[in-house]
């Protein structure tokens, strides 16, 4: 059983959508941004779970979809870092 890190671009895609859905509901901006923080916990027993990033074909970046978001991370071995949080009707750039 690894450690899950989050990246320092992860936390601030977390913050950016909390920020932009609190300008119309605080209350659902924070149950958005702990449904993301709750989802990523099933990675600690099953990393492999979320399906391979197909923008990136490496099987090492995986993602879980919560919601309209694509949670992005990698898996290293046990430990798992978080990547991006990213709006599945943008474009997924292929650089982190």
């Amino acid at each position: 059983m690894g450690k899950i890190t989050w990246s320092i671009v992860a936390r601030q895609d977390a913050r950016e959508i909390h920020d932009y859905i609190a300008s119309d509901s605080p209350f659902y901006a924070q149950k958005t941004v702990e449904k993301f923080f709750e989802r990523v916990k099933i990675l600690k027993n099953f990393p492999q779970i979320g399906r391979e990033v197909p923008e990136f074909e490496d099987e090492a970046i995986r993602e879980l979809i919560e919601g309209n978001y694509r949670i992005i991370y990698w898996v290293q071995s046990e430990d798992i870092t978080i990547l991006r949080v990213h709006h599945s009707a943008r474009l997924l750039r292929k650089r982190y």
